[in-house]
C-alpha cells in the first residue's frame, strides 16, 4: 500500500510509542470478534447473557463451556505479519508499548516484549471469589465444568477475562494512562473507539501533543482528528511501515 507523504518522518522522529489494538487486529488472524463467536449452539444466546458475573454465577457450566471452545479456537490461530511488524518495529524507539482490548495473547506469541492487557486474558483461569490464578496441572487434574478453585472454598476456575460490568484492572489501565502520557506518538489499530474506557486513550494523546496514527478498514470517530488515518488492515499497514522504517534507518 502506499502511505501518505510524511507518515515515516513522523514515525521516525518518535522515541516513545504506544499501540492500541482492538478486535480488528485478532480477526485478522481468524479470532472471531466477540459477537462472531455466537455460532453454532451458541447462536441463541446474546453474549451479554454469558460474559457476565451474574451469568457465571447461575450457569457456570454453560459459560465455562463457551468460555472452552473460544479458548480452542484462540489456540488454533496464530499471530499474522501485523503483530511480527510491531515485534520488528521495536527497534527503532526507546520503547514502545502495546496496549491491548484483546484476551488471545497473540501480541506476546509474535514476540512483543510490553503489553498491557486491559480486557485479561482467555487463556489464564482465576478462581472466581479471590482472582488468584490457577494452574492448567489444576484444571487438567480435577473434575467439573468448571472445576472448583484451590484457593477459596466456596470458589470455582473461571476464565480471566474481563467481564460486563466488572472493571478494568486497576493496575493495567494506570500503567495505559502513564504511558499514553509519556508517549509521543500513538497508533490505534483495528479499534471502534467505542468501547470505554479503552477508546480514550487515543484521544488522551492527542491532548497530550502526541502524533495519533490511525489504522482500520473503515472510518471511526477517531478518524477526523487523527494525523494519519489509514484505511487499511493492520497486517498491510504494518508491514510497509516496517519496510519503509527498516528502509529509511
Amino acid at each position: 500500500m502506499k502511505l501518505p507523504a510524511g507518515l515515516i518522518t513522523a514515525i521516525g522522529d518518535a522515541r516513545k510509542i504506544l499501540v492500541l489494538t482492538g478486535a480488528g487486529m485478532s480477526a485478522e488472524s481468524g479470532v472471531p470478534t466477540f459477537r462472531d463467536a455466537q455460532s453454532g449452539l451458541w447462536a441463541k444466546f446474546r453474549p451479554e447473557d454469558l460474559a457476565t458475573p451474574e451469568a457465571f454465577m447461575d450457569h457456570p457450566q454453560t459459560v465455562w463451556d463457551w468460555y472452552a471452545e473460544r479458548r480452542e479456537n484462540v489456540a488454533s490461530v496464530s499471530p499474522h505479519a501485523g503483530h511480527f511488524a510491531l515485534v520488528e518495529m521495536e527497534r527503532h524507539f526507546e520503547s514502545l508499548c502495546l496496549v491491548t482490548q484483546n484476551v488471545d495473547g497473540l501480541h506476546q506469541r509474535a514476540g512483543s516484549h510490553e503489553v498491557i492487557e486491559l480486557h485479561g486474558n482467555i487463556m489464564r483461569t482465576i478462581c472466581s471469589k479471590t482472582g488468584k490464578t490457577i494452574d492448567n496441572s489444576w484444571i487438567q487434574s480435577h473434575p467439573g465444568r468448571p472445576p472448583a478453585s484451590p484457593h477459596h472454598r466456596k470458589g470455582l476456575a473461571r476464565p480471566g477475562v474481563v467481564w460486563f460490568g466488572e472493571s478494568l484492572p486497576e493496575y493495567a489501565m494506570k500503567r495505559a494512562l502513564v504511558k499514553i502520557q509519556e508517549c509521543d506518538l500513538c497508533f490505534s489499530i483495528g479499534t471502534s473507539t467505542l468501547v470505554h474506557p479503552a477508546a480514550s486513550l487515543p484521544f488522551v494523546a492527542l491532548d497530550a501533543g502526541a502524533v495519533v496514527i490511525e489504522v482500520n478498514p473503515v472510518r471511526t470517530s477517531l478518524s477526523a482528528m487523527a494525523h494519519f488515518s489509514l484505511q487499511a488492515t493492520a497486517a498491510d499497514a504494518l508491514t510497509t511501515i516496517s519496510a519503509e522504517l527498516a528502509d529509511s534507518s
